[in-house]
């Protein structure tokens, strides 16, 4: 009899984890503790406090870290609150982070959405940080503690305990203590790399240097790397100073943190990187751009004896790196993408390791107050009270100027700062109204940010800044810009993600410009002709996601024909519609970063990239476009034509720098590059090839037609196939055997591929060694997915020969899909879906250590399986943590024991076993006592790290006799 029966169980082991850092013990302490009320059915919040610099947010990444590594959690977010104005951007950022979309429009009902998305998707864990004023949970969309239903978790951390205990109501609050004054020792000789401890002479500095910081982390750290291999007359200095310093007036930061900061930052070596750092204090919270920090440091002529914008570029990067060393500056969380920065990154940091920077909360207060005691100062202001201080003398010393405008609707009609170098305003109110005088008095304004604004025309008083030389104007809505003619002085105009519509003609004065972003500009349709032409110092030009109709030559609209014109252009974005567009004639020579699209770009991984769509090969298509095929990184086909390889040696193209490549929509391609031809056998192909994507190709018969030279494709990471119904095998073995770094590989709905692997004859196998050697394959691989393949039998067998000039497969269907010979040590998660001739998954005899390290197995729709995990493979899959198994009409068994001693371990790491629509599964063994089936309720319910079991549509008749 086959009943349906749904039955979930939730079993929570008790973890405990001890820190890594075990000089740190009473983080480890704090940390489990907050581990255990995560595990607490009957606690959702959570508190976290203690004073500026004690080290909060470290903790609560190891919070994070733990959370998923033990997999608490479906979905969690880590959201820093200093960066984020109000409870809409909060419930954006929340939804963005976990991976969520809000569809209704009306802001009132979107908090309920946000709940009910929250109570549908099960376990989540939400993390707000650095938290300053009250924060309404429930007006964002956060289910109540109270809700008896809710599975989510929320950690609040703050430097007011008060706030979060009484204020917000948090179940239960840890505080983050002061280190003992052995845990501060600990820590900072591991900063300075221990070699205070080996010199006598400075070890007593050391020693009280480490007491004046008052177990305060950032204190710690930060003057550790700052006296790191200075001398002792230098380390004794420092002594004197952090024992006499003053006490402060800056909310929440003792004065020994700021002594011990404001030291680190006297002794920074060099002017620029001094004024680095003060800038960035400057720029509000959460992560920095280095693209911000760098148009506004050519604005602030920060870098000095620089000649181009890769120089300056080389240079701000140098300087970040000495901030970061001396830990006055961060690297940007890791969830970058989850940040609330609307800005695209443009192609002159896409190969940078961090594309943002950011400075912690303490560190930003110091820089601030620093910059405030400077003789021309910096300051950050408020709305409130904004009016009146611009009366009084302070305001017309100020160099630099950030204003928050929150509550008013019009600045004052003017701000006299003869001085001024810097003006950022930032607004809740993109309507605020800024007086036609307003910035009369700066005239030697060098820096002006104005975006999020809306503007019908710019105010008047910008013909007053002749010495501008950086205008932003990101995510504005603009109408009438021809006021930015007279800015003759102009070297950077970001207009990203802006509402403009057209180019004035005006620009056509700006002769000193060297960075355009018109990026996201998704408006612009006009760009008047000579515009691009007269702009003859630029040497950046972004448009992506932008401006696409360009004009053949003649046209009112500019033509691509016009970049040849830029002889100091070196970076390129651009989108175009055709490539009959693209003149014959045209000059890239001098390009070092490009990114010219046919359609649009997602994803972009390099900063040297080609996407070609509706391409005839057979067409001349220019010798300066083949010269950016040959040195390109990243490149993309799509509907191509003329020819039936994608790559061949033809002029210079020789693809050696390319690391990226993606193929689709192109049904005359039967190859995907001719290796028989000898200038590839001579100098191999793709030795930097990372990513190989090939999708609906209707012909494409081989991917590699003919022998793999020598040194091709062996740094090939990433392998997806999708969508080619004449491909009936992938690999040869002897190119298999050259994919030594391969970590992904994805197959599937590939109608006619009965094999993976292929080899000519058995010899091939053990020719490079003994009778029994394994395949030795893809010793790096982690990730398989097997899906919608319905000829496939298995993983790797012999090639048949249907002719002497014609290859194709006649796979074996005898034995299992992976052989004896077949070896994945580092597999982590495998899939094989709707696979109808799979019958066995598993040799009997598996080389060592093959499927060892696997973590996640899925095995869908596979009519024909039999048994899913057989007895002598329970001690290999000993790393084995989540089991799907759904619609397999024919298994019977999940997992069986044939004589194995019941005081054996079961697959110790399992938590998580689904199984569905199983109606021949068999729960209890007749007859054989040798013979037991692990499908026994008893059996899954002693495994040891289980916490969910689902069975869905399973067979019920041997289950009753349980």
């Amino acid at each position: 009899m086959f009943m349906p029966i749904i039955t979930t169980f939730q079993l929570m082991p008790y973890i405990v984890f001890l820190l890594q850092a075990s000089f740190l013990e009473s983080r480890a302490s704090t940390l489990n503790k907050i581990m255990d009320a995560l595990r607490d059915y009957n606690i959702n919040l959570i508190g976290v406090w203690g004073m500026a610099g004690v080290g909060k947010t470290t903790l609560l990444k190891q919070v994070a870290q733990q959370a998923k590594q033990q997999q608490l959690f479906t979905r969690q977010a880590y959201i820093d609150l200093s960066s984020i104005p109000d409870s809409e951007k909060l419930r954006q950022r929340i939804a963005k982070a976990l991976g969520l979309t809000l569809w209704r429009k009306d802001e009132s009902k979107r908090a309920d959405e946000l709940k009910q998305r929250l109570m549908e998707e099960g376990k989540i864990l939400i993390i707000l940080d650095d938290i300053w004023r009250e924060v309404d949970l429930e007006q964002v969309g956060i289910p109540s503690k109270d809700d008896i239903w809710t599975q989510c978790k929320i950690v609040l951390a703050s430097r007011d305990g008060d706030l979060l205990c009484k204020g917000m109501g948090t179940q239960i609050c840890f505080p983050v203590e002061y280190l003992s004054l052995e845990e501060a020792w600990s820590l900072f000789k591991k900063t300075a790399e221990d070699s205070v401890e080996e010199n006598l002479e400075l070890r007593p500095t050391a020693i009280q240097v480490v007491e004046e910081c008052e177990g305060l982390p950032i204190a710690i750290v930060t003057i550790a790397k700052a006296l790191k291999d200075e001398t002792v007359a230098v380390w004794k200095n420092a002594l004197e100073q952090l024992k006499s310093c003053a006490p402060t007036n800056i909310r929440a930061v003792g004065k020994k943190v700021y002594s011990c900061l404001e030291w680190s930052y006297t002794h920074l070596k060099g002017d620029d990187v001094k004024s680095l750092f003060l800038l960035c204090g400057m720029l509000g919270y959460g992560d920095i751009s280095l693209d911000l920090l760098l148009q506004y440091g050519m604005g602030l002529d920060l870098f000095d004896r620089i000649d181009s914008l890769e120089q300056a570029r080389n240079r701000l990067l140098a300087l970040v790196e000495i901030l970061k060393a001396s830990g006055l500056l961060l690297d940007s969380h890791e969830d970058r993408h989850n940040c609330d920065v609307e800005r695209a990154s443009s192609l002159l940091f896409m190969d940078a390791d961090n594309k943002f920077v950011r400075m912690h909360g303490v560190v930003r207060e110091v820089a601030r107050a620093i910059a405030s005691k400077d003789p021309r100062p910096f300051v950050v202001r408020e709305d409130a009270g904004f009016e009146e201080w611009s009366e009084t003398d302070d305001s017309k010393r100020c160099t630099f100027i950030s204003l928050n405008c929150k509550a008013v609707h019009e600045l004052p009609q003017g701000l006299v700062c003869p001085d001024l170098q810097s003006f950022l305003l930032h607004s809740n109110n993109p309507s605020l109204n800024i007086p036609n005088t307003f910035f009369e008095g700066m005239k030697k304004l060098k820096v002006l940010d104005l975006s999020h604004m809306h503007f019908t025309t710019l105010p008047s008083s910008l013909d007053f800044l002749a010495n501008l030389r950086t205008l932003c104007l990101d995510g504005c809505e603009l109408g009438d810009i021809a006021l930015i003619g007279k800015l003759t002085k102009l070297e950077v105009l970001s207009l990203v993600g802006s509402t403009i519509r057209q180019l004035p003609n005006e620009m056509v004065q700006l002769t000193n410009l060297r960075l355009l972003d018109l990026n996201d500009c998704k408006q612009l349709e006009v760009i008047p002709r000579n515009i691009l032409s007269s702009l003859s110092r630029l040497e950046c030009l972004s448009m992506i996601s932008s401006f696409t109709k360009w004009a053949v030559q003649g046209e009112s609209n500019a033509s691509l024909s016009e970049l040849n014109h830029l002889s100091y252009l070196t970076t390129l974005s651009i989108e175009i519609r055709n490539a009959k567009l693209l003149p014959k004639d045209i000059l890239f020579e001098n390009l070092t970063r490009y990114v010219i699209s046919m359609g649009k770009w997602r994803g972009l991984k390099t900063k040297r990239a080609l996407k070609l769509k509706k391409v005839n090969r057979c067409l001349y298509l220019g010798n300066e476009i083949s010269k950016l095929l040959e040195r390109s990184e990243e490149l993309e086909f799509w509907e191509l034509s003329g020819t039936k390889y994608v790559l061949y040696p033809s002029n210079r193209e020789s693809f050696r720098e390319l690391k990226h490549l993606r193929v689709g929509d192109s049904p005359e391609i039967q190859y995907i590059i001719d290796s028989k031809d000898q200038w590839f056998l001579q100098h191999g192909a793709f030795p930097l090839l990372e990513s190989l994507i090939l999708q609906t190709l209707k012909n494409l018969e081989e991917v590699w037609h003919g022998p793999i030279p020598i040194g091709s494709v062996g740094n090939l990471k990433t392998l997806n196939v999708d969508s080619c119904p004449k491909l009936k095998f992938l690999l040869l073995l002897s190119m298999a055997r050259g994919l030594s770094q391969l970590e992904e590989m994805t197959i599937k709905d590939c109608s006619a591929m009965q094999q993976i692997i292929t080899y000519e004859r058995e010899s091939e196998i053990t020719e490079d060694g003994h009778v029994g050697t394994n395949l030795q394959l893809f010793p790096k691989l982690r990730y398989l997915e097997l899906k919608n393949l319905p000829q496939l039998i298995n993983f790797s067998s012999k090639l048949e020969t249907t002719s002497s000039t014609s290859l194709s497969t006649n796979a074996r269907s005898t034995g299992s899909f992976f052989s004896h010979k077949v070896s994945f040590p580092k597999l982590e998660e495998l899939t094989l879906k709707n696979l109808p001739k799979l019958k066995d998954i598993w040799h009997h005899q598996l080389p060592f250590e093959s499927f060892s390290n696997l973590q996640i197995l899925r095995v869908y729709k596979c009519p024909c399986l039999l048994n899913l995990v057989p007895s002598h493979l329970i001690h290999t899959f000993q790393n084995l943590r989540k089991i799907y198994v759904k619609y397999c009409e024919l298994l019977e068994h999940v997992i069986v024991l044939q004589e194995i001693d019941g005081n054996v371990e079961i697959l110790p790491k399992l938590e998580t076993l689904m199984m569905k629509n199983l109606p021949r599964l068999r729960w209890i063994k007749d007859g054989n006592d040798s013979m037991k089936y692990f499908s026994s309720l008893v059996t899954l319910m002693n495994i040891q790290y289980l916490k969910e079991l689902h069975i869905t549509n399973c067979r019920m008749e041997d289950l009753r006799k349980m």
